[in-house]
Parts: C-alpha cells; sequence; structure tokens
C-alpha cells in the first residue's frame, strides 16, 4: 500500500471542532472520485459517488477529527491546557506539539513542574493535565503578542515507517479509516455498482459524535457502515477485547451492529478469504455508530474497525495491510448490493 495519502493525513491538524485543514485535504483528494461534494454546516464533508440505480443509498461514516489540545490559560511565557477528546496523559510530558495561532504554527513541548514543585498528592505517578505546561520557547512579551487563549494544540509527532509493514504516528484514530474509504472510491472507478455510495468523514466524533449524527439526519441512508479502529493486542492487552495487527478488519456484533448485516460480512470476508475477526460491542460501540443507527425511525448500521496499537497517544501504531483489507471489503460489499437488498433484510438475533 502507497502510505503518501496516509502520512499527509496524520501530518495535518484537524482537531475535533476545528477540522478545516484535514477537511480541505480530504477533499482534494475526493474530488475527482466521487459525483458531488458537500460541507454540512458543522464541518462534516458529504461526498457522493452515484450508482446505477436510483433508489438506494449505503453511508459510509469515517470520522475525520482527531484528539488534541486547546490552550486554556497564558500564564508569562508557558501555556496551560486543556484536552480535545479522550487523551492518554501519562505520554503527554515531553511531547513535541503545534501550537495553531493566528500568527502562524509554532512548535512546542509539553513540559512538567519538577516534583517538589507539584501539590504533594500530584508528585507521585501521572501528572495530571492541569499540572502541565506547553512551552513555545518565547518571552512572555512575545507570547502575549503571537498566541491567545483558544488556540488548539496538535502532536507534532512525524509518521513512522516501521519494520513488518506497520506505520506509526498521531491521529490514525481514525485518519486510518479515512484512508481506507478513500481506497474503496478508487477502486469503484472501475466498478459497478447499483447503490448510492455517501462517503462522510465526520467532524466532531472524538467530543461526541455530533458529525454522525446530524449527518446521517440529514441524508436519511437506507444502510450505513462505520469504520473506525479498535484495540490492537500490545504490552498489557492481549485479552479477547484486543486483537492482533495485520489479522485483517473486525466485524462488529452486538447493540449497534445490525445481526442480518454482520451475517453479510462475515460471509463476505470468508468468500474473500480475508482474516478477520468478530469484535464483541455489548452495549456502546463507542463510535460513530451508536447515533448513526438511532437517527430518525433508524438505520441498519454495522462497525468495521481497524486494530491500533496505543489509541489516543502520539504514537499509535497499524498495519497498512489490514487497511488495505478494510477498503477490499468496503468495496466488495457496495459491488454486491442489489436493488432488493433491503426486502432480505430481518431483525434475527
Amino acid at each position: 500500500m502507497k502510505t503518501d495519502f496516509l502520512k499527509s493525513l496524520i501530518s495535518t491538524s484537524g482537531l475535533s471542532g476545528f477540522e478545516a485543514p484535514v477537511t480541505e485535504l480530504i477533499q482534494k483528494k475526493w474530488d475527482p472520485l466521487t459525483d458531488e461534494l458537500s460541507l454540512s454546516p458543522l464541518g462534516s464533508l458529504h461526498g457522493i459517488k452515484r450508482g446505477s440505480g436510483k433508489s438506494h443509498s449505503l453511508m459510509i461514516a469515517t470520522h475525520q477529527d482527531a484528539i488534541g489540545l486547546i490552550i486554556s490559560q497564558i500564564d508569562g511565557e508557558f501555556l496551560h491546557i486543556s484536552n480535545l477528546g479522550g487523551i492518554d496523559i501519562r505520554v503527554l510530558p515531553g511531547q513535541a506539539v503545534n501550537v495553531h495561532a493566528d500568527s502562524g504554527v509554532l512548535p512546542g513541548i509539553i513540559c512538567q513542574p519538577p516534583a517538589h514543585l507539584l501539590p504533594e498528592d500530584a508528585a507521585t505517578g501521572a501528572v495530571a493535565l492541569k499540572h502541565l505546561l506547553v512551552d513555545v520557547g518565547l518571552s512572555a512579551r512575545q507570547v502575549a503578542r503571537k498566541i491567545k487563549i483558544g488556540d488548539t494544540i496538535s502532536f507534532a509527532t512525524e509518521p513512522i515507517e516501521m519494520s513488518g509493514g506497520l506505520l506509526a504516528g498521531h491521529s490514525l484514530d481514525n485518519r486510518a479509516s479515512v484512508a481506507a474509504l478513500t481506497l474503496c472510491l478508487e477502486e469503484l472507478q472501475s466498478r459497478q455498482h447499483v447503490w448510492d455510495v455517501q462517503a462522510i468523514a465526520t467532524a466532531q466524533e472524538e467530543v461526541g459524535a455530533q458529525g454522525a449524527r446530524t449527518s446521517a439526519f440529514a441524508l436519511r441512508p437506507d444502510l450505513a457502515i462505520v469504520v473506525d479502529v479498535t484495540f490492537a493486542k500490545g504490552p498489557g492487552a492481549s485479552g479477547w477485547e484486543t486483537f492482533k495487527l495485520d489479522s485483517g478488519p473486525t466485524i462488529g456484533w452486538g447493540a449497534t451492529n445490525h445481526p442480518f448485516l454482520h451475517e453479510e460480512f462475515k460471509k463476505l470476508a470468508e468468500k474473500l478469504e480475508m482474516p478477520f475477526s468478530v469484535e464483541i460491542l455489548p452495549s456502546y460501540s463507542g463510535t460513530d455508530g451508536d447515533d448513526i443507527q438511532i437517527t430518525a425511525e433508524g438505520i441498519p448500521t454495522i462497525v468495521i474497525s481497524i486494530p491500533i496499537r496505543y489509541m489516543h497517544t502520539p504514537v499509535e501504531v497499524i498495519a497498512t495491510k489490514d487497511i488495505q483489507r478494510t477498503a477490499r471489503l468496503l468495496t466488495e460489499f457496495i459491488v454486491m448490493l442489489e436493488d432488493d437488498f433491503l426486502e432480505k433484510i430481518v431483525w434475527e438475533d
């Protein structure tokens, strides 16, 4: 798999509620691959690839936003921070970041006070976010002139091509799924399909799935596939809730996942001789699917996920082959959809 586009995705800012930089990048990539592009009022990108039929549509939702930080207070030359989305605070001290100010992008470092200067109850273990600071190397006067409260901060980790077909970097949750959907759109350029495909890069998933909820309400698809990431096996994470890297996508099973779609995807993966796992999601899936499936009168939905290690850190790790497999699974499902597919759907668990 060529990783140039994915690397550009995870090297571009686009934090929850501030997605514009990455939206522009995806928009340029999707423009020749879709028949129509538009932005929702909330900032989600909608790409429509029309099929040969006239009545049915499939939404494929991948969230484009990433976790990050926002400046909550300025204390001289140091910046106090709050989180945008869930962040593992244990890995923050020492991380390189980019401060996105009106004056431009300023490089910085996340730092923490010495233990003897912290409150006694905060001097051991992971240092709470409220005690961490960002240092951009400027004087207090320069900081006051260039930076303001409310400016956003993204991770500055460079993508790393690792051995064994792995890629490391920040924001692979969920830019890896955007890459998979893009590969699917590329493949559809030479494949016939009956159903319309609604390719969606949703906004604000990491802070509550607002983009998915509003886009599903606006577009009212007949079916929905949510592509996200899930937990890969790694240090201290080896239970049934985790999945090996390079073992293919996971197919969700649980409340958010329509049982008929679950079985169809299992049969399709087996027909393709594609490795996959069943992911047990007994209640909420923690993805856009939770909100899409209950939009309006309800939309049959399935969650397909790609395993990554070290989720919600600046050094997430993914197997690029799993992205390719996910793209192929999406493509083949789209191609197999016929006009009468909805009539076959029954709720049997």
